[in-house]
């Protein structure tokens, strides 16, 4: 079925001004200023954008999908994620990870989870491991992992600088780059490892040492929780400006941030008063990863819980807040993931790519509509798909 979303301020994420934009099957076939509805083609689906905005579907390349945690024994491991918390998050492409369980956490859980969401609606990819090294995979290789299954991109998320990780050499980490290199290289994938950076003194040190002395270009890392820490954000500027991405979560508690803690729309802004590459700075959520607090002996005190719904109101608090315009704001979840994961059908409105697309009501950028690969999942703010087991009701 075509369908034709009409009257939108578009944003691809640069501004195009009022356009139409013409959906065939899961693609979009064609913008222009006006789209006449065509005859003899039998039912055509028009949605009026006419007072809103129309966007990218966001790309979350951080989510817990089968559930994280466990830091605080059994009965602290998170849940697996639903559909419509994804969708109702306009978000309409995630890759999935684990984080500090990898035992009762399994490559093989987090893969059938995936395609389970994509046979729900969304698009979904996977990273390989977790914080340990050496790394478990699927295959037994990172990098077969990544040339053999279709959905695994990457490998993460792998802990460095925190008391959680294996404390892994140098050496390890740029040998699992340099597997996920060849990976990606010969599955035509972007190959990243996805790294998690806990508060520990060394912070970005093994990655400014591996571009010292190896020839594995800072493309190949994507290092995430960087607002953790003021200093750990300011001091990830020079791997930034050596081409690197950097990755801020937006999952926090804006109103009980830790002590040097600051939520991902002021570290944004802060980055780009630093003189960040406004295109090398990504957000992600954290989604239904546990989110624990320590105290200075390593001794758990509390517990949260990642919500993929805040990758949008950290958008929201950049733009209400912080100031930053539309367009910038949208790279860091749309076109920039897209752009370090070589998503290369997705993060941006052009002919040809995924209709993949966010609708917002222009006065508060709430999300009205939410379309995946050409179907219509969220409207009028509410899940219209849902996942095999959720309830209608919810």
């Amino acid at each position: 079925m075509l369908k034709i979303i009409k009257n939108g301020e578009v944003y691809a994420p640069e501004y195009l001004g009022k356009k139409d934009i013409l959906i065939a099957d899961r693609r979009i076939g064609f913008i222009h200023d006006e789209i006449p509805l065509p005859s003899g083609l039998g039912d055509i689906e028009v949605m009026d954008a006419g007072s809103k905005i129309v966007v990218p579907g966001f790309i979350d390349s951080h989510v817990h999908i089968c559930g994280g945690g466990g830091e605080g024994s059994f009965s602290t491991r998170t849940p697996e994620i639903q559909l419509s918390d994804i969708t109702t998050a306009g978000v309409t492409t995630v890759v999935g990870c684990l984080g500090t369980d990898g035992t009762t956490r399994c490559m093989a859980g987090l893969l059938a989870k995936a395609r389970g969401l994509e046979e729900e609606g969304i698009t979904t990819y996977i990273y390989t491991g977790s914080y340990q090294v050496p790394v478990v995979t699927i295959t037994g290789s990172c990098r077969d992992d990544i040339v053999l299954i279709e959905k695994v991109i990457g490998v993460g998320e792998v802990a460095i600088s925190d008391h959680r990780s294996s404390q892994p050499t140098v050496d390890e980490i740029a040998r699992i780059a340099s597997e996920a290199r060849v990976g990606g290289m010969l599955a035509g994938k972007c190959g990243v490892v996805n790294l998690h950076l806990g508060d520990g003194c060394r912070r970005l040190e093994y990655l400014i040492k591996i571009l010292d002395n190896t020839e594995i270009p800072a493309t190949q890392f994507l290092p995430t929780h960087l607002n953790r820490d003021i200093g750990l954000l300011e001091s990830s500027l020079e791997f930034a400006l050596r081409g690197g991405y950097v990755d801020l979560t937006t999952s926090s508690d804006p109103d009980a941030l830790e002590e040097r803690e600051v939520s991902a729309s002021c570290g944004f802004r802060k980055m780009l008063e630093w003189g960040f590459p406004p295109e090398r700075i990504t957000f992600s959520s954290d989604g239904q990863g546990s989110l624990p607090l320590f105290d200075r002996e390593g001794k758990l005190i509390g517990l949260g819980i990642g919500s993929v719904k805040s990758l949008h109101r950290a958008f929201c608090a950049s733009v209400f807040e912080e100031k930053i315009p539309i367009e910038s704001a949208l790279r860091v979840i749309t076109s920039n993931v897209a752009d370090v994961l070589k998503m290369r059908e997705k993060g941006r409105i052009n002919t040809g790519m995924d209709a993949d697309i966010v609708i917002l009501n222009k006065e508060d950028l709430s999300i009205d509509m939410v379309i995946g690969k050409g179907k219509i999942l969220v409207e009028n703010g509410k899940a219209c798909v849902r996942g095999t087991f959720e309830k209608f009701d919810k």
